[in-house]
């Protein structure tokens, strides 16, 4: 500390007749305490060599495991959700594939369903014509048979009255008329 008081007053202007001596370098070290420095440097780096390095490289080792651990189980989940991702894609596309398969089931069955119901309807359609037609044939053999009839007593009042007596008590008579009739059926039916 001297040294350094001595520096300052040198420094200071109308002081250089005080000390008319000499002052040593500040930044001249002396060798004893140089080598007393560099044996305290020497003892507190092997201490701290032989005590704390140990202790940081094994920290050191530890958080690059665990680095390195972290590193590969992100790989790993990474590689999962990769996987479970092309999985998820796999069923969806495999769902598409089912919907179009369903979609197109859906249609072949909506079509048979119509076909089925034309054919039932043209089925029933020709059940109600076959009906029409046997009630209408029933009703016109039917019409026949009494227009045949009134013919017949028509032309049995018209004989009898042609004849000037009753013809409809006699068989005979009676016999005729349908044959009559039954020629006409028949050239009708030609």
């Amino acid at each position: 500390m001297i040294n350094v008081f001595a520096a300052v007053l040198s420094a200071v202007p109308g002081s250089e007749g005080v000390g008319a001596e000499e002052m040593p370098s500040v930044l001249a070290v002396p060798i004893d305490e140089l080598i007393i420095g560099i044996i305290a440097f020497l003892i507190v780096f092997g201490v701290l060599g032989k005590l704390a390095l140990p202790a940081i490289k094994k920290t050191l080792a530890e958080r690059t495991e665990l680095i390195e651990g972290g590193l590969a189980k992100a790989d790993e989940t990474q590689a999962e959700a990769q996987r479970v991702l092309e999985e998820y894609k796999a069923a969806l596309a495999s769902a598409r594939e089912e919907a179009a398969a369903i979609r197109t089931q859906a249609q072949a069955d909506r079509t048979a369903i119509v076909e089925e119901a034309r054919n039932e309807a043209r089925t029933a359609a020709a059940a109600v014509t076959a009906a029409a037609e046997a009630q209408i044939a029933a009703e016109r053999n039917q019409a026949t048979s009494a227009l045949t009839r009134q013919v017949g007593e028509l032309a049995v009042g018209l004989a009898g009255k042609v004849v000037g007596q009753s013809l409809e008590d006699d068989a005979r008579v009676r016999a005729t008329v349908d044959a009559f009739i039954s020629d006409l059926e028949q050239q009708a039916a030609r």
